[in-house]
């Protein structure tokens, strides 16, 4: 005996919405991540100082990472924005943004007066400047809560993934 379209109970409401909080949240943290590193990628020279204020990586390891860094978020961005391996993008943005929460709670814990660099600069602050740790950590705390929700739940809508496997 075939089921009618009333017999069908509706999807829970979590499985009804998440999709779509995940194709919001992909574009969020995609779009965060593209402006970010292009805005790095344009100016190695103040993206590889902004990783050295931090005084966490000795000289040369520093240099490595502020030319790649720029290059992983405009990827990752890509990634996300096309919805295109979207969990292994967000495993790899959580990660990135747990470190950046480290390290610039570290820089605070240090009394270090910096610009993070998260959009390019960083570097000293200059005279009479403040840092702003707390706005840039609780940014990235809801930013990583965004890429948690694509870990946990990477099928989203209008999305590469869901092309290439078939999903709504």
């Amino acid at each position: 005996m075939s089921k009618t379209v009333d017999e069908t109970p509706a999807p829970p409401l979590l499985d009804r919405y998440t999709p779509w909080a995940g194709s919001v949240a992909r574009l969020i943290v995609g779009g965060v991540w593209l402006v970010a590193g292009g805005l790095k990628v344009t100016d190695l020279r103040s993206s590889i100082r902004a990783v050295q204020v931090y005084e966490l990586l000795p000289n040369s390891m520093a240099e490595i990472v502020g030319i790649a860094l720029p290059l992983i978020e405009v990827g990752i961005g890509v990634l996300l924005i096309l919805g295109l391996a979207t969990q292994a993008g967000a495993v790899v943005s959580s990660l990135l943004l747990l470190a950046f929460i480290v390290g610039i709670a570290s820089a605070w814990a240090r009394g270090l007066q910096i610009d993070c660099g998260c959009f390019g600069g960083g570097g000293q602050l200059g005279e009479g400047e403040t840092p702003q740790y707390l706005v840039e950590i609780l940014r990235d705390i809801g930013l990583l809560a965004l890429s948690g929700l694509l870990v946990w739940r990477p099928t989203t809508r209008y999305s590469i993934d869901s092309i290439l496997f078939r999903t709504k």
